[in-house]
């Protein structure tokens, strides 16, 4: 007599060999009539699983890898919740990996994932990322890939995004609606795709209004504070400020906003400033960050559900997918 196994469970219940799994986990999304039946016809087959001998046979477990640049920045934190949120429910746990916004250090995390044989991974680029070489690998070995917010472009696999440059243009076009005209970009990365599109929703909307592009006021840097504060300060130095900033992100805005501060000029008198992501932060100081809000939860939702569609399909390979969620400017005091 053959071996039992779930899916031959979960023909005579007729129903999924998923709600198998998850009834013999005793998982607390599956009613306990259904665990109550789905016990006693393994008991009735002696069934008994062996996750170790399962995963090495399909080269697979439950566990979907997740790699981030940092947890420490809100979006990221919140984009992980969501993602755990769906991994939870459909029966999956994660494992969070983050790069620190290091090339080398996101490598070691994908081949350890991929070691690990991670039933599927959910990532976002580090703001070094040029080569995708590591990430090639991964799909080369048919484990399912989505990128989220920051990805490969020269990857066609499936992605969560927005639409940078549009969200970009609005919250410029917004600024010159409230008559600045001297406005500055504090980019990120030159090679990063979000920073070369939020650079072109920048210009673009600059040149719509007949408003020519100053290269003083592009400042490239990094992502983080230490950025928007030492590009601020570049300005000052060379006594060229600008009458307001959009900065690639929010940590990027509050170091500007800290060096504005430092400097004796008033937000928004004397200088207005636009972020991007609405990080909590952006509601605490003073006065109050105008920002454009990216839906990092449901960016982490859509993300894990596409992941796992992708993990359970019977059709494989599934063609990818991009999903595009919209944002919404955020207007607070700082504008």
């Amino acid at each position: 007599m053959k071996h039992i196994t779930i899916t031959d469970i979960a023909k005579k219940l007729g129903i999924s060999a998923s709600t198998v799994s998850r009834a013999l986990s005793d998982h607390p999304d599956i009613k306990a009539e259904t665990k109550k039946k789905v016990q006693q016809l393994a008991d009735e087959f002696y069934y008994k699983p062996n996750s170790i001998a399962q995963s090495l046979k399909n080269n697979r477990t439950t566990i979907i890898g997740v790699i981030v640049p940092e947890i420490k920045h809100d979006f990221f934190s919140s984009a992980i919740s969501g993602i755990e949120e769906v991994a939870y429910h459909a029966g999956y746990t994660i494992i969070v990996c983050q790069s620190n916004e290091n090339f080398e250090r996101e490598v070691v995390n994908t081949n350890s994932l991929i070691h690990q044989r991670v039933a599927g991974i959910v990532a976002s680029i580090s703001q070094d990322t040029i080569n995708s070489d590591h990430f090639r690998t991964v799909v080369a070995r048919g484990i399912p890939l989505v990128f989220f917010d920051r990805a490969c472009s020269d990857l066609d696999v499936s992605k969560v995004i927005i639409d940078d440059a549009k969200s970009a243009y609005n919250a410029v076009s917004y600024l010159i609606s409230k008559g600045y005209h001297r406005i500055a970009h504090f980019t990120g990365p030159r090679d990063l795709e979000i920073s070369k599109l939020r650079l072109q929703g920048y210009l673009k909307a600059l040149s719509d209004a007949l408003i020519p592009s100053v290269e003083d006021f592009i400042c490239y840097g990094g992502l983080h504070e230490a950025d928007g504060y030492n590009s601020m300060d570049h300005l000052i130095n060379i006594n060229h400020l600008p009458d307001a900033i959009f900065a690639v992100n929010d940590p990027v805005a509050i170091g500007a906003f800290q060096r504005i501060k430092e400097a004796g000029l008033r937000i928004p008198q004397d200088i207005g400033i636009v972020g991007f992501s609405n990080n909590k932060i952006t509601a605490l100081v003073d006065p109050p960050l105008t920002t454009v809000n990216q839906p990092s939860f449901e960016m982490g939702k859509r993300s894990a559900e596409l992941l796992i569609e992708m993990i359970e399909s019977e059709k494989l390979p599934t063609l990818p997918k991009t999903i595009v969620l919209d944002t919404e400017l955020v207007i607070r005091n700082s504008t």
